[in-house]
Formats: structure tokens, C-alpha cells, sequence
């Protein structure tokens, strides 16, 4: 989800590049990890970390995000039952309540994880919602 979020905006072979050092600086992507970061880890990324994108929103959203995974983990018992709890419904709901709990994770985004995760997405030119 992370790689969705700071590709929004930004040329992808930039994120590709950089991607080795956003996984050093984001704890390999620990769920608890990255939600447990707190304002002194958002400077320490904005200040020190030039090997990524140094986004403000990005990384906060990052950090909410991985917080949202955790309560999301709490109510469904993991990430994988909460995308089921939508199966039935379609490609829709489940992207705008993926766009309502977790930030900067628009339309193409949403799609972009979706696809990267193994879940059926539509095609590409039928994504828009």
C-alpha cells in the first residue's frame, strides 16, 4: 500500500529505484512497526532519509495507514478476511471503504494495490468509479 501511496503524483521509476531504501526506512514494512512511529521518526525520515521521497503527507499517511491495517486486523482478524467481508459486493464499495479508512489512497491507487495484493480488479480502463 505504501509503494500506491508515494507513486500518486511521482514518476513510478523513481519509487522503483528508491524502493530498497523506503523498506530500510519503514522497518521492512512492519505493520505494528510503522504504526508505532511517532513525530520524532517523521522528522528523522523528512530530515535525514535522502534515499527516499521525502513527502510529509505521504509518510504520515503511511504511518496512519499502517495504523488503520492494525485496527483492521482487530475487527475482521486480518487483511485478508476484511477484503472478503466484500466479496458478493464488487470492485466499488470496496475501494471507496479502502479510500475512506486509509489516506492518500485515491482511485488508481486503490487499483495499483489491489492488483499488487492478488485481488481481481477490473480492467484498467474500467477502474474509474
Amino acid at each position: 500500500m505504501t509503494r500506491a501511496v508515494f507513486q500518486a503524483g511521482i514518476d513510478w521509476e523513481v519509487i522503483r529505484q528508491r524502493w530498497p531504501a523506503f523498506r530500510i526506512a519503514f522497518k521492512r514494512f512492519s505493520v505494528a512497526g510503522v504504526a508505532g512511529f511517532g513525530p520524532e521518526d517523521v522528522d528523522r525520515l523528512m530530515r535525514l532519509d535522502s534515499g527516499i521521497v521525502r513527502n510529509y503527507r505521504k509518510i504520515l499517511a503511511t504511518v496512519h495507514n499502517a495504523v488503520a491495517m492494525l485496527e483492521l486486523r482487530k475487527e475482521f482478524g486480518s487483511f485478508a478476511s476484511y477484503i472478503r467481508s466484500f466479496d458478493g459486493h464488487g470492485y466499488v464499495p470496496l475501494v471507496k471503504d479502502l479510500k475512506k479508512r486509509f489516506h492518500y489512497l485515491g482511485n488508481t491507487g486503490s487499483f495499483v494495490f489491489l492488483h499488487r495484493v492478488g485481488e481481481p480488479v477490473p480492467e484498467w480502463e474500467a477502474r474509474r468509479i
